[in-house]
């Protein structure tokens, strides 16, 4: 991960630099499935958090923080993604996933919050935005898949967008989207949180360019 005490780019400065930036753009990073999901399997047995959010779901959603607010020391407090937060740090859950924390660290920018996120089959995320997730409010959310499954139907502005495993993708959240896991696993995402700042907006423009060439995808 880049320097977390790099200062942040106006939103402002950002958005034009990335203006017609699609609403979902896959990026060229491709990880390996089997390193991620044996990362993942090394977790079972750890307390997962049922998403806060309790009225944007039907079902289970459940969260484990890989990356959280500084200090906090509950598995619910690391959990929590605070929009007003700006110091964040490892969770014990990070310290034994070494694919995760390889990923992680290849990212040339800041990272916030990162958490696995698990919808179980049948469970349902409601439509919603999340205003704090824009370009405009200085974040931005990428979603590496690794558990899914064919049934598993994901929309943003009305249209699916297909997200294989192994495969990062940058989604605009603060437009409307919502999740449906039709089938009989659970889908689990590797969902990591960033300000826009130094290197954001050449890393989405690139694709992830340099990020699939340093990590041999």
């Amino acid at each position: 991960m880049a320097d977390e005490n790099s200062t942040p780019m106006p939103p402002g400065e950002a958005g034009e630099m990335m203006m017609g930036l699609p609403d979902r753009l896959k990026l060229k990073p491709r990880f390996s499935v089997r390193r991620l999901q044996a990362d993942l399997d090394g977790l079972k047995g750890s307390e997962w958090i049922g998403h806060f959010v309790r009225e944007n779901y039907e079902g289970d959603w459940d969260v484990l923080p890989l990356r959280g607010p500084s200090g906090a020391e509950h598995p619910v407090r690391m959990a929590y993604s605070d929009p007003g937060c700006d110091r964040f740090a490892d969770t014990p859950f990070l310290h034994v996933c070494p694919y995760f924390r390889e990923i992680l660290q290849a990212f040339p920018f800041e990272l916030h919050a990162v958490r696995l996120m698990a919808l179980a089959p049948g469970s349902r995320i409601k439509e919603h935005r999340d205003h704090d997730l824009s370009l405009e409010d200085g974040a931005i959310r990428l979603h590496i898949p690794i558990r899914t499954n064919e049934d598993v139907v994901f929309t943003l502005n009305g249209s699916r967008v297909g997200m294989g495993e192994g495969e990062c993708w940058y989604l605009r959240l603060s437009d409307p989207h919502a999740v449906y896991n039709g089938g009989v696993t659970s889908r689990v995402h590797l969902v990591v949180d960033a300000p826009v700042g130094p290197g954001v907006p050449e890393f989405l423009l690139s694709g992830g360019q340099g990020m699939a060439s340093g990590m041999g995808c």
